[in-house]
């Protein structure tokens, strides 16, 4: 691996390890021209530290482009701990990832991701007031799951509505692929309105648990991308859009929460060529941080005002299909206009003027 290859684009990439903890970290700053980089910590058992840099650093570039389509003054940033979270999570190892955190002075502001809750964040806040994802106990906005399955449902009925005139997703077929909290919160909401929910995920007991209280199907993990449906929500790992995969998929639209959702942008004109709508994962699954914006927003949290807010990804996605039909252009690039636009528009603001007696 070429290492400054792989950091092109990036402000800044920092490691940081506490042998005593087994804490190893990396945080990834993709830009902070629209404001602090905000992303989550991912706590992953990575084969090889490769494999943990390829993804913070692909990981914090979508926080750049989501925070920016969905109008926020944020940028984007992400950060991994390497290891299993079920044997290494401790006071001492968040206590150090926090101090890690603090010495970047506020560039870096992170919030709960795979598997991190709100609880370790609790624990980093120990240690640095730049943190989000609070328990709601402590003034937090707590869980972003709700926020996260919410906005995928708004971006669903804008989908809805360009490919079959009408936004309501009563009586449609809906995949969703890996119900844990986003997924599992997707489910409640799609039941809620009528669809009709076929799921899937490698949880058998929270399969069962989702059939039994919200009447769905099950399929098996490796049948549900194939499944005939109206809509396919993939709402666990990414890369599941490839080359290989796309001729098999029998729905009209793709719509849902995991991140990276493309094996590689081409995959976008392959799902165009195959005339199924891609709604762009990063514009999709912005609920979360659009709720966690609020809380580091610095006043009082509110989930009324920041559900108002998260509606809005269903106007956002009406804008970006509508751009890429009058530009003849896909979805996936698109947003990836809107969002370079923003953000180039405001970096090339001039700095303000230094001040006597300070100093940059």
């Amino acid at each position: 691996m070429d290492i400054f290859e792989t950091f092109d684009g990036h402000e800044e990439v920092l490691f940081g390890s506490d042998p005593a903890s087994g804490l190893r970290a990396i945080i990834a700053i993709h830009s902070t021209t629209l404001g602090p980089a905000l992303g989550g910590t991912r706590f992953f058992a990575y084969p090889n530290e490769t494999e943990a840099i390829v993804d913070v650093m692909r990981l914090s570039e979508g926080m750049s482009y989501k925070a920016a389509v969905s109008g926020l003054d944020l940028g984007g940033g992400k950060a991994v701990i390497i290891g299993d979270p079920r044997q290494l999570k401790s006071e001492r190892l968040f206590r150090a990832y926090g101090r890690l955190i603090d010495s970047l002075g506020g560039r870096y502001v992170t919030a709960e991701d795979v598997g991190t809750t709100t609880g370790d964040m609790e624990l980093i806040a120990k240690e640095t007031r730049h943190v989000t994802g609070l328990p709601q106990a402590r003034g937090g906005s707590g869980d972003p799951s709700p926020a996260t399955a919410l906005g995928v449902f708004h971006a669903m009925r804008a989908a809805a509505a360009s490919l079959w005139n009408d936004p309501n997703l009563h009586g449609k077929r809906v995949a969703v692929q890996g119900v844990g909290k986003v997924g599992g919160a997707l489910v409640e909401l799609l039941t809620d309105a009528g669809a009709h929910v076929i799921i899937a995920d490698i949880n058998a007991a929270e399969v069962a648990r989702l059939v039994e209280v919200h009447g769905v199907t099950s399929v098996a993990p490796d049948e549900i991308l194939f499944t005939e449906c109206d809509i396919l929500a993939p709402c666990a790992m990414g890369a599941v859009l490839t080359e290989s995969t796309i001729p098999l998929l029998m729905c009209e639209a793709v719509v849902g929460s995991a991140n990276n959702q493309l094996g590689e942008d081409k995959d976008a004109e392959r799902l165009e060529d195959h005339e199924i709508v891609y709604v762009p994962d990063f514009v999709a699954n912005a609920g979360g941080i659009i709720n966690i914006a609020d809380e580091a927003a610095g006043r009082t949290y509110s989930w009324d005002r920041a559900i108002e807010v998260v509606k809005r990804i269903e106007t956002t996605v009406d804008s970006i299909l509508d751009r890429a039909s009058d530009q003849a252009t896909t979805p996936h690039a698109a947003a990836m206009a809107i969002a370079t636009e923003r953000i180039a528009s405001v970096a090339s603001l001039p700095m303000p003027p230094l001040q006597k007696g300070s100093h940059r």
